[in-house]
């Protein structure tokens, strides 16, 4: 199938009307995004019982903020899902710029959050520009893959491998320094949309390569640089290991060599691991999911939420786990991966590469970082700060989220599919800039 653009009319009224909408939104994308936020709302409520125990802002106070973000986030689904998808397209360029400044203002002036520069705050509002710049790798990908469609064979250029990995590189540049589970996310997402979208085995083994040089790089500046002039707090304390020498100001990497080398302790079982400050936090959240078993001990009756570091956002999960118990776990994942399914269905019928791509990344960021945090927390993966999509309390990754969801379901309400009505399509590409006329030829 040929990946060359068709002409694009040029007629006034045409380049300003916007084709109407093939379809309905996706009623499974909503459906998700609903149960996501009765779920959320519910088990917030249980784990937010330790702030309220170490502050004065009352017993309803977290709860009522999570519900004004929820509603907040709720309205702009709905706002993005009534837009055509064509009108992200100047989006993504502003999105992105907005972000990459940000993240570099917090890497010299952010808030000291856990041991690294994380937030700033507009207007007493505390943004974590990480997840921004998450939203800001997909959108950026997906454009570029788009431009340099291969008119040959199946799949892009190995233009577009070059450019997305010089924006994997840049925006992983910026994370790295916050944490490496963050940059680690990135890479994923990355690799799986270039997977779909044809890249040649070849040219993604020659990424990786480039990739491992300039982690290696970067590792051997983290050996060689002096400790940074951050004050200690409480987080860095406690990831020292037992027996090492504790500095003043210990860098990111002795968290994560701490990190690694708690969980690299497989010989002894969790269980017999004593709960002391510098693991305190995972042996807790093991405690919780223990605790809950396979129905669960049913929503407000948590055991472990008052005594849980961070049971409101970054081990959400287990606090969810421990209520809801097995099943409910395997609930959430499942609405996690019909996300992913239903996304994937979307974009294997999408006329136009670029919808495709958006759809398919978009699904991919919140699913991997679902993925990501759920490993975390049962102790697959080492211990390190990622937000469950939606459920974990916090303004910007609701916000990202809600982003995301909106334009999947624009692209599912606006991007025509295969085998539609001719007329139809010829008006989606009448909407497009010319270099988006690229047919769709993702290998799903």
């Amino acid at each position: 199938m040929s990946a060359q653009a068709p002409s694009i009319q040029t007629d006034d009224v045409q380049a300003n009307v916007k084709p109407k909408a093939v379809a309905k939104a996706d009623k499974h994308i909503w459906g998700i995004f609903i149960a996501l936020c009765i779920i959320s709302v519910i088990e917030l409520y249980s784990a937010s019982s330790r702030e309220v125990a170490s502050s004065s802002i009352g017993v309803m106070g977290p709860i009522i903020r999570h519900l004004v973000m929820l509603g907040g986030g709720a309205f702009l689904v709905y706002v993005l899902s009534k837009r055509h998808y064509s009108d992200f397209i100047p989006f993504t360029i502003v999105f992105a710029c907005v972000s990459v400044v940000m993240m570099v203002y917090v890497m010299f002036f952010g808030e000291i959050v856990n041991g690294a520069r994380r937030s700033l705050t507009i207007l007493g509002i505390g943004i974590y520009p990480a997840e921004m710049v998450k939203l800001s790798a997909v959108l950026l990908i997906a454009l570029v893959m788009t431009w340099n469609p291969n008119t040959k064979k199946v799949g892009v250029t190995s233009k577009a491998v070059i450019y997305s990995g010089f924006i994997v590189l840049l925006l992983s540049g910026l994370l790295i320094e916050q944490g490496l589970t963050n940059t680690l996310l990135l890479l994923a997402i990355s690799y799986s949309m270039m997977i779909v979208g044809g890249v040649r085995f070849v040219d993604l083994l020659l990424l990786t390569l480039a990739y491992a040089a300039c982690g290696g790089l970067f590792l051997v500046y983290l050996v060689l640089s002096e400790p940074k002039d951050i004050p200690a707090d409480e987080d860095q304390q406690i990831e020292m290991v037992a027996g090492e020498t504790a500095k003043k100001n210990p860098t990111r990497l002795d968290t994560w060599k701490a990190r690694l080398g708690r969980h690299g302790q497989d010989s002894v079982p969790k269980w017999e691991i004593p709960a002391v400050g510098k693991n305190r936090q995972e042996i807790l959240s093991y405690m919780a999911q223990a605790n809950g078993g396979i129905y669960g001990v049913g929503p407000g009756n948590s055991r472990e939420a008052s005594r849980l570091p961070l049971a409101f956002s970054d081990y959400i999960f287990a606090i969810i786990v421990e209520e809801l118990g097995l099943i409910g776990g395997i609930v959430v994942l499942t609405l996690y991966l019909w996300l992913l399914g239903r996304a994937s269905g979307i974009a294997s019928h999408c006329n136009r590469t670029y919808p495709a791509l958006v759809v398919i990344g978009m699904a991919i960021m919140i699913a991997f970082q679902a993925l990501f945090h759920m490993g975390i927390v049962s102790g697959v993966f080492p211990v390190s700060g990622q937000p469950l999509p939606l459920l974990s309390k916090g303004g910007t990754s609701i916000v990202v989220t809600a982003i995301a969801f909106g334009i999947m379901l624009s692209i599912s309400r606006t991007a025509t599919r295969q085998g539609g009505k001719k007329q139809d399509i010829r008006d989606e590409i009448d909407a497009l800039p010319e270099q988006f006329g690229a047919e769709n030829q993702m290998q799903l």
